[in-house]
């Protein structure tokens, strides 16, 4: 397990409720959520479909606003900030890396890995960059465009890409739903380096037990609430919690 560094947490929730409405309608995705995660902690959230797991990611990486309570990045508190503030410190602290990889397919890899920091107006930090395509084994990949790497290789770019500013948190959604086992693998170790060796702080959520089992510890979700934490989680737990978790959900009133 990684060493959870000192300071405040990377990730801070309180009372974090979300309600999405339409016309009369309610549907509250989630319940009050209350969670930290420290600096140098991997977490895997998990969760039957519906269950808030990707509306909980959303908030607090800033991407959606909750309906009530406070998320704070990095010590920052995000409720009050503006669109452009928010955006701001999307770029400054916050990683993402997409089941979908996101590259872009007209660029380089290279440019691909470094576009974050011309986007923010930051100039790169060639040792940095050096060490991190070397991490991520794309060193004699460099002058590729996407589309002439495999699916492994370009999730290790976007990977890359999440690291290069130096964000104090990077969140990654279903990071390896497109890979197939071997290539997964690979990037699931990847990303577990990360929290090891350079004391990254990563978010990740998955539906898979066998990916979520890489992190220090998980978080499994339901109705919107977090309904059981497990630390340093075995995939034989995460997927006996996933499918008591999924067996209640479906035997509740009104389900």
């Amino acid at each position: 397990m990684s060493a959870t560094l000192t300071g405040p947490p990377a990730i801070r929730l309180t009372d974090v409720a979300k309600v999405y409405r339409s016309g009369a309608a309610e549907v509250t995705a989630l319940h009050r959520v209350s969670v930290e995660v420290g600096r140098g902690e991997f977490v895997a959230v998990m969760g039957p479909s519906g269950s808030g797991k990707s509306t909980l990611m959303h908030c607090a990486a800033g991407l959606d606003t909750p309906s009530s309570g406070e998320v704070e990045v990095d010590g920052v508190a995000i409720g009050g900030l503006n669109e452009t503030r928010r955006t701001e410190l999307r770029r400054e602290r916050i990683g993402f890396v997409f089941q979908s990889y996101n590259l872009v397919s007209s660029l380089t890899i290279a440019d691909n890995i470094t576009l974050p920091l011309r986007m923010a107006r930051r100039s790169a930090d060639p040792a940095w960059v050096a060490e991190l395509v070397e991490r991520v084994g794309l060193t004699e990949r460099l002058h590729h465009r996407p589309a002439e790497l495999s699916g492994g290789q370009q999730q290790r770019a976007a990977i890359a890409r999440a690291l290069v500013a130096r964000p104090a948190v990077v969140f990654a959604d279903e990071p390896t739903g497109a890979l197939d086992l071997r290539a997964a693998r690979e990037v699931l170790a990847l990303l577990r380096r990360m929290v090891d060796e350079l004391n990254q702080t990563v978010v990740m959520v998955s539906h898979d037990p066998a990916a979520a089992a890489h992190a220090d510890r998980a978080l499994v979700m339901a109705d919107g609430r977090i309904v059981q934490q497990l630390h340093s989680p075995t995939a034989a737990e995460l997927a006996a919690g996933l499918m008591a978790t999924q067996e209640a959900v479906a035997a509740a009133p009104g389900v």
